[in-house]
């Protein structure tokens, strides 16, 4: 059984992973394994440098910087458009890691559940390959706290990124949701999560 674990930035999301890990249950962390793909999947890399240069590659050392900047600069265009760089960014990025996932779940191959980490689960189109999602959320002031504890920014830039990812609005589609506002130790979270999904 696959399970969706997602849930918007600052919501916990990543610390139940590491727990439900820690339980011995295998956790698929789709971000670090795109920037494992874009590095080391031939196709993505030929198509990463069609559309941003050569210099997105510079000594087999992937430039997320100069990344980051083009597709920023792109955004106020309307996404979907052909000029929109982050719709053509994920057009790449997407379905290597939709296909890498469904490797590493034959890989496993075990009876045990196992999650498949995404912030944006929906908006990937992961979700298709889940048998449940579970929706981590919390209160959006914790959300903001939590975010700027850990990247050491601004509240500005936290509330800019929780835009652009707009996954609370996925809410009423997941099977289970947690509330993540500090008030549960996370281990017992986890035990809610794998009780529910059962």
């Amino acid at each position: 059984m696959i399970i969706g674990l997602t849930g918007g930035i600052g919501s916990g999301k990543s610390t139940i992973a590491k727990q439900l890990r820690r339980m011995g249950y295998a956790v698929y962390d789709t971000d670090s394994e795109a920037k494992r793909l874009i590095v080391e999947d031939a196709r993505v890399r030929e198509q990463m440098e069609k559309l941003f240069g050569k210099e997105v590659y510079k000594d087999d050392v992937y430039q997320t910087h100069i990344v980051a900047q083009k597709v920023f600069n792109s955004l106020p265009l309307r996404v979907g458009t052909e000029e929109d760089l982050l719709s053509r960014l994920n057009a790449i990025v997407h379905p290597a890691v939709k296909h890498d996932i469904l490797r590493w779940k034959n890989e496993i191959n075990n009876a045990m559940p196992y999650f498949v980490e995404c912030a944006i689960l929906y908006q990937a189109g992961f979700d298709k390959l889940c048998d449940k999602v579970v929706m981590i959320t919390a209160p959006e002031a914790i959300r903001v706290e939590r975010t700027i504890a850990r990247d050491h920014t601004t509240t500005a830039k936290v509330r800019a990124r929780m835009h652009a990812q707009d996954v609370e609005g996925d809410i009423l589609r997941a099977d289970v949701i947690i509330n993540n506002d500090g008030t549960k130790p996370i281990s017992t979270l986890c035990e809610e999560i794998l009780k529910q999904i059962r």
